[in-house]
C-alpha cells in the first residue's frame, strides 16, 4: 500500500496545515479546524497512523522512511545538527546559533476516546536562530528553545502547523545552561533555583522553587521538570495550571538527569549517571529507584500491562527489564557498539518507543534496529540507512 504525498523541498513554506495534536490533559486538548476531524486542508485522514523513522544524517540530509511499506525518499537538507528533538510531528534539528524546522507531514491527533491519523506534504519550515548552543524541549504542547548564550524562545503551535515559524516570545535570560518547557498556556523557564511560569507573552505569572533544573517531559498527567531533590508536576485543567512537588525518597542518590517515555504514559524512565535510574509514575506521584547492575547509556518507559522498560547498555546491547522487580527480561547481541564507542556518534543515538516497537539507530553501523520489546527483544526488522545521525519515529 502506497499512500505517498508529495513532498514540498523548499527552506521556508507555508503550508495550510490545521492539523491538530494531543495533550497532556484532555481538558486542554485543541479542536481541529475544518468542518469535520478529516477536514483538513492539505491533509488526507488515514485508517491507520502513518509511521515513519525520519533520520538525519551529520551533514544534515534529511532521510523519510515509512515503515509500513518500507519505502524511503529524502526531503532535503538542513544546517548540519548537533541534536534532535521531536514531538511526532515536528523535528527540530539544534546547533550553534540555530534550529532548523521539519515537518514531517505525518501525525496522530488524540481525541480522548479515540485517535485521528493524518498525512500532508513534509516540507522544510527554515531556521530559528539565536545566540549559542540550544536545548529544544519539544511535545504536543509546543517547542521551547534555550540559547546558551542567553535567549529563551517559545514557539507558535498554530503557526508551524501552518508552515511559518514565529515566536510567541524571545526573553533575554542569564547565559548557561537552561529550558523552555512549553504548558498548555505559557511555559516554564528554568533558572539556577527556580521554575519561572510565564503567560503566552513571557509576562512572569508565579515562581517554583527548583534547585539545578534538568530534564523534562510531558505525560498525559501533566509536565514534568526535574530538579535535585526531585520533580516538579505542572497539572492543567480548567481553573489553570497547579504545580506538585515529587521528592525522592529518603536518602535517595543520583537523581534523574533526563527523562523518556512511551508518548503520554503516566510512568516515565528518568536516566542517571549510574548503574541505576528511577521510574517516575505522575499518577501516583511516587518514585521507585531501580540498579540494572551495568552501566547504562538510554533507558525509556514503555509503561505497558507488563510493566516493560526498555534500555540500552554501555555496551550497545538493548535490554527489556520489568519495571516492577527490576529484573532484566532479554538481551540482544551488542547492536550499536562502534556508535557508542564514538562520542560525537553516540550524542545521537537514541531509543525511540512505541506501544509495539523500539526503535535504535546505528550511525557507525549504518542501521536503524526495529525491536519487538513485548517478544525477548526480538530484532523484529532491520533498516540500512545512510550514516543515521539522528532519528525520529514520526506519525505518532
Amino acid at each position: 500500500m502506497n499512500r505517498r504525498v508529495p513532498i514540498a523541498l523548499v527552506p521556508v513554506l507555508a503550508l495550510s496545515l490545521a492539523g491538530c495534536q494531543s495533550a497532556p490533559a484532555p481538558a486542554t486538548a485543541p479542536e481541529p479546524t475544518g468542518d469535520g476531524h478529516g477536514a483538513i486542508a492539505g491533509a488526507a485522514e488515514l485508517a491507520e497512523p502513518a509511521l515513519h523513522l525520519t533520520s538525519l544524517t551529520a551533514a544534515g540530509e534529511i532521510h523519510h522512511l515509512d515503515l509500513l511499506d518500507e519505502t524511503s525518499e529524502t526531503l532535503g537538507e538542513i544546517t548540519p545538527p548537533t541534536s534532535l528533538e521531536t514531538d511526532g510531528r515536528f523535528l527540530y534539528a539544534g546547533r550553534d546559533g540555530g534550529v532548523g524546522v521539519v515537518d514531517s507531514g505525518v501525525w496522530t491527533w488524540n481525541h480522548v476516546d479515540h485517535f485521528h491519523y493524518y498525512e500532508a506534504p513534509a516540507a522544510l519550515l527554515g531556521d530559528l536562530a539565536g545566540d549559542g548552543e540550544p536545548t529544544v524541549v519539544a511535545s504536543d504542547l509546543g517547542a521551547g528553545v534555550r540559547f546558551d548564550g542567553g535567549e529563551a524562545v517559545l514557539l507558535d503551535l498554530d503557526a508551524l502547523k501552518k508552515g511559518r515559524i514565529e515566536e510567541r516570545f524571545r526573553l533575554d535570560v542569564p547565559a548557561g545552561p537552561g529550558m523552555v518547557v512549553p504548558l498548555p498556556t505559557g511555559a516554564l523557564v528554568t533558572d539556577a533555583d527556580r521554575l519561572r511560569h510565564v503567560d503566552a507573552a513571557g509576562a512572569e505569572i508565579e515562581t517554583v522553587p527548583c534547585t539545578d533544573p534538568a530534564g523534562s517531559i510531558a505525560t498525559n498527567v501533566g509536565v514534568v521538570v526535574g530538579c535535585a531533590d526531585g520533580a516538579i508536576l505542572a497539572v492543567t485543567d480548567a481553573d489553570g495550571t497547579a504545580f506538585e512537588r515529587i521528592p525522592y525518597p529518603d536518602g535517595a542518590q543520583a537523581r534523574a538527569l533526563s527523562f523518556a517515555a512511551r508518548e503520554s504514559r503516566p510512568t516515565v524512565a528518568g536516566a542517571t549517571d549510574g548503574d541505576a535510574f528511577w521510574l517516575l509514575d505522575t499518577r501516583e506521584r511516587a518514585w521507585t529507584r531501580i540498579d540494572a547492575g551495568e552501566p547504562l547509556a538510554r533507558v525509556a518507559a514503555v509503561d505497558d500491562a507488563d510493566q516493560h522498560v526498555v534500555a540500552l547498555t554501555e555496551k550497545g546491547e538493548v535490554l527489556v527489564i520489568d519495571g516492577e522487580s527490576g529484573k532484566a527480561l532479554a538481551r540482544t547481541e551488542p547492536l550499536v557498539a562502534a556508535s557508542l564507542a564514538d562520542p560525537v556518534l553516540a550524542a545521537g543515538v537514541t531509543l525511540q518507543i512505541d506501544a509495539n516497537r523500539t526503535y535504535l539507530n546505528g550511525p557507525a553501523e549504518n542501521v536503524m534496529f526495529e525491536i519487538d520489546h513485548a517478544d525477548s527483544a526480538r530484532i523484529a526488522r532491520t533498516f540500512e540507512a545512510d550514516a543515521p545521525a539522528f532519528v525520529a519515529e514520526t506519525g505518532r
